[in-house]
This record gives C-alpha cells, structure tokens and sequence, in this order.
C-alpha cells in the first residue's frame, strides 16, 4: 500500500543516520537537508550526539512519533526496530535501504517476511528491502547521487533495482531529461512496480501529474495489474517505455541473484507489452533516448524532414530511419524546394537531407526550419544535426533551436553531437528545458520504436462463430492429460470455427484406401503416435497411387510407438504457423508467424495475450520482420491477412474456454487458394 506518510511526509527520521556522507545513512541526510525538506528530520545513532547540525538520538524509543523511517542498519537488527517503530512511535511508512534479505539467502527471505508481516499489520507503507529509496518534490530520500533537476512534468521512473535507476538517471541528465519522482523498489517486499502504477493511475490528474513513465522491471509479479494500470495510464495521455530484464536463461541466474526476482519468459513479457501500448527497451540508454523523444511535441506521422551541417551524420540518420519504417520524402523536386535553395549558400542541397553545408549560418538553419514547418507539406517531424567543428561558437544556431522549437507545431529533435567542443553552447541549450540526442542513431530507434508499438488494445472476446458448450463437452470428454488424439484436435478446432484439413486417422489399411479414393490422390501420410512425425521418418508427401500409399501404410506402422496412420488430401499453399502456450501468472500466449523453416530457424514470432481481438492480431501479423512476404513477393501470391487474424482471433477465444490446453501448435497452416488451412496440429492439456 502506498500511503500520504511515504509521498508527503510531515516528519522523517533516518535509523543510522551518518556524519559520514560515504555512508548511506549519511548521504540520504545530505541530500534531504540540500532538498530542503520541510518537514521535521530526527536522526538514531548510538555513537553520535549531532548528525550534520541535527540532534541526535541514542535509541528509537527516544524519538517523538514520526510519519516515515528510512531504515540504514544491519539486516539483524531491522525486525526489532521497525517494531519498536510501528508499536510506539506510529510510524506508517519504511524506506528500507539494508540488503541482506530475500536477494542473498532463503534466511534473509524468511526474514524479510517476518518484517513485512509487521509492516503490513500496522497499515503501513514499506519500499524495500535492498533499495536506494525514493525521490519526489517533497523529499529527496535517495542516498545516491546525482540528484537529478526536479520538474512536475519530468519523468517519473520505477526502477526494481537502485543501481540501474542511479545509471539511467546519469544517462537522463546527460540528455538534458528532468524528473518528476523516483521509486527504487529493491526486493518489492510488499510495494512491487505494479503497485506505483496502481497508485499513479488511480491518483492521476492530467493537469498536474507528469505523463512519462520509465520501468526497468526484473520481476513482473502480477501482470494483469501491470496491463491494467500502464494500459490505462496510456489511454490518459501517459507515455511508457520499459525494461524487462531477466528474460534469458542467463538473464534469469542474474535477476535471481540481485533481486530474488523469479523472471518471466520473453514472449510473455513481449505479449504483455503490445496489450498495453507500452515501448519495450532493451539498455539504460535506450530508455532515457524514450524518455527524451516523449518530451517533445507528438510526432503525428512518419515523415521526417532532416536539416543539417554535415553530411555524413544526415546519411547515417537517414539509413537507421528508413530500415526503420519511417520516410524520408524526397523534397528536390517540388517549386518549394527551389525557392528554399535560392536562400541557401551555394552547394547546398534540399533533397532531404538538407544540407546547409558546415559553412551555413544560423540564419540559414531558420529558414531551412521554417519551410519545413510552413511550406512543405508532406514533412511530419524534423530532424536537426548541428555540431560545431571547432572554428566558431555555435550560441547563435542553438539560440535559433531553442525559438523554433517553443513556436513550430510540428516536433524537432535536436542532434548536437558536440558534446566536448561545443560543451558550453550545448549545456547552454539544454538548460533551457530541451533534451539532445547526441547520436543519431540512437535517436532513429526510438522514433521507429515508437511508431511500430500499438496504442493500448482491446481485451474483449470475440466470440462470432466460436461453440463454447461444444468446446467444454469435447474437453471434459477426452480421458487424460498429455497430446490429444487427432479426432479431438479435429473436433475442438471445428468448434472453434478453426479450418482444419479434411482427414482420417486408422490403423485399417481398407479405410485408408477408401478416403484416399474419396478425397482424391495426391494425399499425405503422417505417422500417429510418436510426436516428431519428421525425425521419424514419419511424413510422406505427394502419394499418388493406391499401390505407393499401401507401401507407406505398412512402413508407417512398423514404426516404433505407431498405432495408426493419418491420411489428408495433399494441399499446397505459403506455410504459416499459429499456437500457444501457458505461461504461469500470464495465461495463454497466442503465437503466430511464417511457418516451416521461418519458425523454426529464424525464430521470427509475434506473440499476443489472450484472450485477443481483431485488431490486436493484426498488430501482430504486421510486426513479423516476414510480413512482406504475405503482401506477395517475387510474383507468389499473397496471403489473406483477414482470415489469418480471424483464426487468430478464435484461436484465442478456444484457449479462453478450454484453459486446459497447455501447449498447441498449428504448423503448418496453409493458405491455399481456397482459403488458410490447418493441415497439422497438435494440443497437449492437463485436466
């Protein structure tokens, strides 16, 4: 629970308060008085009388009652003095910075329980154990620094490890990034980075609350709270960008490690994300380049215009743009553009990238600006790269920004890249209020970034065409757990409104014989029994006689653990490849892709939460790096993406009423001329 006593506390004490700023205790006391903490500050140290010009106290029991304790002890002594705290001195918010606890051994977690319970029993707020604290306008209770500028519309960062939180926050600075809080969650004992969110959504105020949120999250302990609240933080105008670490298997050694954070697999969280609207990152400085772009004015469309002194950084933001997604529109041949040329030094170009050439002069850059904003119409946002190549200070050009920037609608990201000559002039611009990118590519990946993550999405069923009694009766039907025959995976997918192949499973050559004569040859033949029909040998493709496919029946069914054969019509079309998991805490994962060696080589893979609506499978389809292909190419004929989200979509509504279903898989699927086909599946359950 978070609570009034933790954001605005009237009265603070530090348990092992220093005079030592090296130390903990005596850094977060540092930066509290030069935060100007208004309320009143108590210090507990046995050793001292005066604690940087405050009094003192020996022991806890000695302190008048106060609102929030920020704890800087031992391990061991932590249970009996937060006690002490709650019983008698009405203490009803903890900032723990002592490690110790669940992070290190199953003795330092039963501990921290202990400490929890007691928390908990008070009604109390706890952040921590094993955290740097929490920083906002009314305290600034970290005991890191830097200190970063404060600012109601910064960002406000959730962090489940301190010392990322203090490195992104040197990256955020560097960028020229303000915040508006900060909360290192540590372990998470009781306040895990679900519940800031929780607390900020159910607290916002769009007029005075900061819109920017930055996570870097080890362990996502509840993830329908975290869709829940970042979904709807998003739809009121909030920005979020996250880190989910943790996700490898050597990731997960690391995160168990720091945090006693058990991780979450990587198509979970990649599913969880899109749900929510929210951009995933992947390093510290990835995030603060997010947190940046947010800042500024909306980029509304995909159009950058790209307005420079140098040529060779223009080209490299050019590049990393375009295998982006986003268009850099030629500009040469329109009337405008020559009108804007005439303006310029000789040599300079209008293409785009406009080049004003390094000889170009602050007046110049304004004008290349101003016909971006004003006169070409087919420009959504602008790109500008001025540096300083050591001969002339560069005051006047970032003067020149930092107007254009206040006064033009459309956004204009800043490039200046000299960080060393031109430190001045840039720390100059940046105090202004504005952010820089000093690299172009880094910039380029979070614009593209943004532009390929969804806005929130639905999490309705759609159930048109889906049979839920006839679902739940073929599943309390099949006897056990494990992989289900094939007439079941057949019956649920009729069901669910999925198009399967036409087959027959038998062990009677008679029968076999007789469907292949009904369908018409060719067929296929697929081993049934062992679950890797290919490594068996168990597959034959193309049979067009009676006599070929009676001498693969009789093969088929020598093979070790067969005790039947499947027959379907042999079909040809594109592979495509849908299934599903069950991830423990997040439920289904709905997959798609392309199918056959695209899945399983290259791994190219979308992922959804169920359960799923139309538009949300389409997202997904979309973000496949395969997804030319099913537009056609190279004269084949493309896919019906309709009908492959539709499938989709029914898929997910069939794992939403038989939750049984642990693993399926549909590979391949077949688009065929005559529509998307499931010709294999298989469905594994535990009832």
């Amino acid at each position: 629970m978070i609570n009034n006593e933790l954001i605005n506390p009237k009265s603070i004490v530090v348990i092992g308060g220093s005079n030592k700023t090296s130390k903990p205790g005596g850094s977060c006391i540092r930066n509290l008085i030069n935060g100007e903490y208004k309320g009143e500050l108590y210090v507990v140290n046995p050793k001292e009388t005066e604690v940087q010009g405050l009094k003192c106290y020996k022991n806890v029991s000695e302190i008048p009652r106060t609102d929030l304790a920020i704890i800087s002890i031992p391990a061991s002594s932590c249970l009996e003095t937060i006690t002490t705290l709650t019983e008698e001195k009405g203490v009803k918010a903890f900032i723990m910075y002592t490690a110790g606890f669940g992070e290190e051994s199953e003795e330092g977690g039963i501990l921290e329980r202990k400490i929890a319970e007691v928390i908990n029993k008070a009604e109390a707020s706890l952040i921590g154990p094993n955290c740097i604290g929490i920083l906002n306008k009314y305290h600034h209770s970290l005991f890191t620094l830097p200190i970063p500028e404060m600012d109601t519309f910064g960002i406000d960062m959730i962090s489940s490890s301190g010392g990322t939180a203090l490195f992104i926050i040197e990256s955020a600075i560097k960028m020229g990034l303000r915040f508006n809080s900060v909360w290192s969650i540590g372990n998470g004992a009781q306040i895990a980075v679900e519940d800031v969110l929780e607390y900020m959504d159910m607290n916002f105020n769009p007029e005075t609350d900061s819109k920017i949120k930055l996570l870097y999250i080890e362990s996502i302990k509840d993830p329908d709270k975290l869709l829940e609240h970042t979904s709807s933080l998003i739809r009121k105008g909030c920005k979020i960008a996250a880190i989910k670490s943790g996700t490898s298997e050597s990731g997960i050694r690391a995160a168990s490690s720091h945090t006693g954070a058990m991780a979450n697999s990587d198509l979970a969280v990649e599913a969880l994300f899109r749900k929510a609207g929210v951009v995933r990152c992947y390093s510290r400085e990835e995030l603060a380049t997010l947190g940046a772009v947010f800042t500024l004015k909306e980029l509304k469309g995909k159009n950058i215009a790209i307005v420079t002194h140098a040529g060779g950084p223009a080209v490299i933001l050019t590049d990393a743009l375009s295998k982006g997604g986003m268009e850099i529109p030629k500009l040469s041949d329109s009337p405008v553009a020559k009108e804007l040329k005439s303006k310029l030094l000789p040599g300079s170009s209008v293409s785009n990238p406009i080049d004003i050439l390094g000889t170009g002069e602050p007046t110049h850059l304004s004008i290349a600006i101003d016909y971006c904003e004003k006169k070409f119409d087919n420009i959504d946002g602008i790109a500008v790269i001025f540096g300083s190549p050591g001969l002339t200070r560069v005051y006047e050009a970032y003067d020149v920004l930092d107007k254009k920037m206040r006064t033009c609608s459309k956004p204009i990201f800043p490039v200046l890249p000299s960080v060393s000559t031109a430190w001045d002039e840039t720390d100059f611009f940046v105090k202004k209020g504005h952010v820089n990118f000093s690299d172009e590519a880094g910039l380029a990946n979070a614009l593209t970034k943004i532009l390929k993550t969804p806005r929130p999405l639905a999490n309705n069923l759609e159930l048109k065409g889906v049979d839920i009694p006839l679902i739940r009766r073929i599943i309390d039907n099949i006897p056990e757990s494990g992989y289900i025959a094939p007439k079941y995976v057949q019956m649920l997918f009729k069901a669910a409104g999925i198009p399967m192949v036409e087959e027959l499973v038998s062990d009677q050559w008679n029968e076999i014989k007789a469907f292949a004569e009904k369908t018409g040859y060719p067929v296929v033949a697929k081993v049934a029994g062992p679950i890797h029909k290919s490594d068996v040998g168990g597959v034959v493709l193309n049979i067009r006689s009676s006599e070929h496919l009676e001498i693969e029946f009789k093969r088929l069914m020598k093979i070790p653990d067969a005790h039947a054969v499947m027959i379907q019509p042999m079909l040809n079309g594109m592979e495509l490849f849908a299934g599903a998991k069950y991830e423990e805490k997040f439920g289904h994962i709905v997959l798609c892709g392309l199918g056959g060696i695209f899945v399983e080589i290259f791994k190219d893979i979308a992922s959804g939460l169920a359960p799923l609506a139309t538009e949300e499978a389409h997202s997904m389809i979309r973000s496949l790096r395969g997804y030319k292909v099913f537009k056609g190419a190279r004269g084949q004929e493309g896919i019906d993406e309709n009908q492959f989200a539709k499938i989709i979509v029914h898929l997910s509504a069939l794992l939403r009423f038989a939750t049984e279903i642990k693993e399926l898989d549909i590979n391949p699927l077949l688009a065929t001329p005559r529509g998307i086909i499931a010709v294999d599946a298989r469905i594994k359950i535990e009832k």
